[in-house]
């Protein structure tokens, strides 16, 4: 059977997050639950030092709702 298709994304607010594990946590932990769903990650997305508020100031996550 084929596996399903899933796109992976993170962000962080601040800058000291972006320097810190947060972005590294979220991608295994997001990596672990599609393994887990039996999933193929076939793109990453990150928004760096953004807020969640508003989705206009999220680049990529605009380009990820975009691919469907």
């Amino acid at each position: 059977m084929k596996k399903q298709r899933c796109y992976i994304y993170t962000r962080v607010s601040t800058v000291m997050q972006v320097d810190g594990f947060s972005l590294d946590a979220q991608k295994e932990k997001l990596k672990k639950y599609a393994d887990f769903q039996d999933m193929v990650v076939v793109r990453e997305f990150s928004d760096e030092g953004k807020s969640g508020k508003n989705v206009d100031d999220r680049p990529q996550f605009k380009e990820m709702l975009c691919l469907n």
